[in-house]
């Protein structure tokens, strides 16, 4: 009925307090390691099933933060390409490797994080709105998260470029992982993934939300434009080591 290791807890307590953080703070800050930590305890698949819930619920407490807060012409383009990637993702559930996956999407987080902290794009200006490259990157990333929760890399990687204010590209990618992980749930359900022990563990962990996202907001407004920026690409060079190490781990 629910998981009841306490390393579980130990690991699963802190994780849901920093995705919540994550969520209104810094996108991407922590919310693609979610899953690889609890992996450490359970399963990957089945850390994925418990931390959807738990993701729908945070993303409530965003929206609420971050009401209408978003970049309406890079939205439909959003849209379009998660969509894409949520189809491919269902449709090849269980077939991809989470290994391969995840050094691939790490490896594309390490060099554009590298690009942007130490290369010619930190002295370009600002990129454009773009179907083409939109679409792509919003398509990788609805693929990723449906596979491994691990969506915020590729989006990450077509919205900094554009350099919004920094709180339309918080609302941005609050709304767009709303509409990811909300689209994920009757899959999810079809595939088996939301069994009783995931659900009702997740259900146990759902206090812990309203305090991570708290602190994000908090942590948000306290940081200036040049600083907002500078975390989040170091924080995307984060996710793909992380990630690119798990990948090599488990290969």
């Amino acid at each position: 009925m629910i998981i009841t290791d306490p390393a579980f807890y130990l690991i699963a307590t802190p994780v849901v307090l920093l995705t919540g953080i994550s969520k209104t703070g810094i996108p991407g800050l922590f919310g693609g390691m979610a899953v690889p930590l609890l992996s450490l305890v359970i399963s990957p698949l089945q850390a994925a099933a418990v931390m959807l819930p738990i993701l729908c619920v945070i993303d409530l407490f965003g929206l609420r933060a971050l009401r209408g807060v978003y970049d309406r012409r890079n939205m439909p383009i959003l849209l379009t390409g998660l969509a894409i990637g949520i189809v491919i993702g269902a449709l090849i559930f269980g077939l991809v490797r989470q290994d391969m996956l995840r050094l691939g999407i790490g490896g594309i987080a390490i060099a554009f994080a590298l690009n942007n902290l130490f290369g010619w794009a930190r002295n370009r200006p600002p990129a454009q709105a773009s179907w083409p490259r939109g679409v792509f990157w919003s398509s990788v990333s609805g693929l990723t998260s449906f596979l491994a929760h691990a969506g915020a890399a590729p989006v990450m990687a077509y919205l900094l470029p554009l350099r919004l204010d920094k709180r339309v590209y918080v609302g941005t990618t609050v709304w767009f992982f709303f509409a990811s992980n909300y689209s994920k749930i009757i899959p999810y359900a079809f595939l088996g993934q939301l069994d009783t022990t995931n659900f009702v563990t997740a259900l146990v962990l759902l206090p812990l939300i309203p305090v991570g996202v708290w602190l994000g907001v908090l942590l948000q407004g306290r940081l200036n434009e040049r600083m907002f920026y500078l975390i989040s690409y170091w924080a995307l060079l984060a996710i793909g080591v992380k990630l690119v190490y798990d990948g090599m781990t488990h290969l």
